[in-house]
């Protein structure tokens, strides 16, 4: 993160760490949470088409992240921020680790959703070269639209 800010580590997603995310979900998402059952899903599709990653401070499990990567395509399944530490970079730093494994794994496109009225997100993904191509209405429930975004993904993003 910034100079003199908390050191994280970012680390891929075991099983083990579900119950804390299920825990970290419902309070970044408490209208529409992921169950266990939904991340316990995704990690299924780990390697082959799947790629989580947890980011730790002193231990304390703060954010994760979610990709899912299929040919060309890759979508941004989730993210979220403990938030006491939302706009400190964390989130910036998980989505720029899903861009690099995304065009390491042969992605040249990088597409999410997130809900209309998460400002703060849409900034962050705009500072991240993401374009608004969409809005889905009532993606999230009623009344609760998402915006789709799109990016391309670099070759140089891919280096390790």
């Amino acid at each position: 993160m910034t100079a003199g800010g908390p050191v994280v580590a970012l680390r891929p997603m075991r099983w083990w760490d579900v119950a804390q995310v299920e825990a970290l979900e419902r309070t970044a998402y408490p209208a529409d949470p992921w169950s266990a059952a939904a991340f316990w899903g995704e990690l299924a599709g780990v390697p082959a088409t799947r790629y989580y990653v947890v980011a730790e401070v002193d231990g304390r499990l703060v954010g994760y992240a979610g990709l899912r990567v299929v040919g060309a395509e890759a979508d941004v399944q989730t993210v979220a921020v403990a938030p006491d530490l939302r706009g400190h970079g964390l989130g910036r730093r998980l989505v720029e680790d899903l861009l690099a494994t995304a065009a390491r794994r042969g992605g040249s496109r990088a597409l999410l959703e997130v809900r209309a009225d998460n400002a703060p997100a849409i900034a962050l993904y705009e500072s991240l070269g993401f374009d608004r191509i969409a809005l889905r209405r009532g993606y999230y429930g009623p009344g609760a639209d998402a915006v789709v975004m799109r990016r391309p993904l670099l070759p140089a993003e891919a280096a390790p």
